[in-house]
Parts: structure tokens; sequence; C-alpha cells
């Protein structure tokens, strides 16, 4: 879609796409009452700063709209563009049995010690890499942890709002 499609959107229409990228209710109001907006650039500028004011609680509410790394399902009901999203981004990472396996096991570790599922941009990231990346962070402390999820949410959300948007 047009960014000046998006301008005049009606609100319920303009927050279902914005849902879609991640779903953070101040980050979509923030952004949506900011329109119009006068470019592309400004939009994805002003969605980046909203990002950075996102706190611990939204954040791990989001969480449940998000699947595992190699599960096809979250936790919440997803809607179709939403769906859509995440296998696309999945898509790409090939994994074999035994990174599969090591990848499930690192999920279920993860979660254990962080109460919440392991989030990263998969886009771009092959299995090999997810799980390095996997390992790493069960070695963060939570304060670490609850920081890189932030970022690696606010690269998903920005990589799936300038596919929406353009």
């Amino acid at each position: 879609m047009q960014l000046e499609t998006f301008n005049q959107l009606g609100t319920v229409e303009a927050s279902q796409v914005l849902q879609s990228c991640v779903h953070i209710p101040t980050w979509m109001s923030k952004l949506l009452q900011q329109r119009p907006y006068l470019s592309i650039e400004q939009f994805y500028q002003t969605a980046t700063e909203q990002a950075q004011t996102w706190q611990w609680p939204e954040i791990s509410a989001a969480l449940a709209q998000h699947p595992r790394i190699g599960e096809k399902k979250a936790a919440a009901v997803l809607s179709e563009k939403e769906q859509q999203f995440s296998q696309r981004e999945q898509a790409q990472v090939e994994t074999d049995a035994v990174v599969q396996l090591a990848l499930y096991q690192g999920n279920l570790d993860y979660e254990h010690k962080f109460g919440h599922i392991f989030l990263i941009r998969a886009a771009g990231r092959s299995g090999q890499q997810i799980l390095s990346e996997l390992q790493r962070r069960l070695l963060n402390t939570v304060e670490q942890e609850q920081a890189e999820v932030k970022q690696q949410l606010a690269e998903i959300a920005l990589i799936r709002l300038k596919q929406e948007i353009q």
C-alpha cells in the first residue's frame, strides 16, 4: 500500500495495518495520531522512534503474537496477514534435523529461564545463525535479554511495516 493510501484510511483500517506489524497499542496509536505523513522516510523514522519507547509489559504481551522459531503457530490467533509475514520470515530458515532439534531444546531452555518465547528476526538468518544467537542469548541476564527482545521485535515490526507500506 502507498503511504498516501495509509494516510487516508479510517482509524480502524489503519490500526489493522499496523497491528499486523506488531501488537503494541501505544505504538499504533502514536503512529495514527501523527498522520498524515509527508514522506515515507518521515513515517519510518517516526515508527523507529516510537519503537524505542516500548516498555516491557507491552513487549511481553506482543510476544504471544509470534510463533516459536521453527513452529507454525503462535500462542494467540493471528490474522491472515500476520500468518503470511511469519511464514515468509521463517521460510528462508533452512534447518537440518540436528539444528531443528537443538532449536527445539534451546527454545525450551530459553522459555524456562526467561518465561517467554525466544524472539529473533529470522529474515536473513540461517538456522545455524539463529541457533548460535539462541545459545549466546541464554547467557544473558533478564535485563540484557529484555533489551535484545525489544530490539528484535522492533526490527521485525519495521521490516513488516516496510513490506506493508511503501
